[in-house]
């Protein structure tokens, strides 16, 4: 009775020692998206009249989730960086997509103009950022507001190694640093633009690149998506409407199911 005893112990073993590593194989297999809505808590993003950037972009990035989810199911893991509202720096969000070994990084914005811009209620438009250099002083001027956050945070200076996001000389950085991913990116970057236009009905304001420091700090091909103009009035409501945020997060993730399609996996990974 005893041989029997042990014997049923040793398969009982065996079996769940199977399930681990079949479980911890799967695991690894799984595809990691991360995603990013910017801003939270004190920091409301760009404000509208009388929307949030921080509240539009969360809504978005939960209802791209969802899609995910639901067309993916087990062989995409999500990863937000935020799901309620509350601040989290940048170097963090980085963290987060790091630590996950992530195969993509999508941080989720909406534009805006300086308050002393004339003209500033009629410019529109989505376009999509990889890290890189500055083209125009208006890439540099939206990099500038992005990484602005980080004022935000106790001990920035020394947390960001003295990186001061309103000089532009500080952004010599992102000469030195250049992404590794860069192709993918841009592939990637590409993909959204174009679903932004084409289904979500944007107008096409470009694929860019500039020294956004979110993207700088992640190790896997990453964007930031801009999907229109907070001072816009009529971009606002299309952003506040339920329509106009589920066509968003349509677009992003028509571009991520081709993107995957493509790249099943991050290349460090194959």
């Amino acid at each position: 009775l005893m041989k029997v005893f042990r014997y049923f112990v040793a398969i009982l073993l065996m079996v769940f020692t199977i399930g681990q590593i079949e479980a911890k194989s799967l695991e690894e297999d799984r595809y990691v998206l991360v995603l990013d809505p910017g801003h939270g808590g004190k920091d409301h993003g760009t404000p509208g009249k009388p929307m949030k950037e921080k509240e539009v972009v969360l809504d978005v990035a939960k209802r791209l989730r969802k899609l995910v989810e639901e067309a993916c199911g087990d062989s995409v893991k999500v990863i937000m960086t935020r799901e309620t509202d509350v601040f989290i720096p940048l170097s963090e969000r980085a963290s987060i997509a790091n630590k996950a070994d992530a195969d993509f990084f999508m941080s989720i914005h909406v534009n805006s103009i300086d308050r002393k811009t004339k003209g500033r209620e009629k410019v529109h438009g989505a376009s999509v950022y990889t890290v890189g250099l500055h083209k125009s002083d208006a890439n540099l001027s939206v990099a500038m507001r992005e990484n602005a956050v980080i004022e935000l945070e106790e001990d920035f200076s020394e947390t960001y190694q003295g990186f001061d996001p309103n000089s532009s000389e500080s952004y010599i950085i992102f000469e030195l640093n250049q992404n590794r991913h860069m192709a993918r990116s841009i592939e990637m970057a590409t993909l959204a633009q174009h679903e932004l236009t084409g289904y979500a009905g944007r107008a096409d304001k470009g694929v860019r690149q500039a020294g956004f420091l979110v993207l700088w700090a992640t190790k896997m091909p990453s964007v930031l998506v801009e999907l229109d103009f907070m001072c816009n009035p009529a971009a606002e409501r299309f952003l506040g409407s339920d329509e106009g945020r589920q066509k968003c997060a349509q677009a992003l993730f028509n571009a991520f199911s081709e993107y995957r399609t493509r790249h099943p996996k991050n290349p460090k990974k194959s």
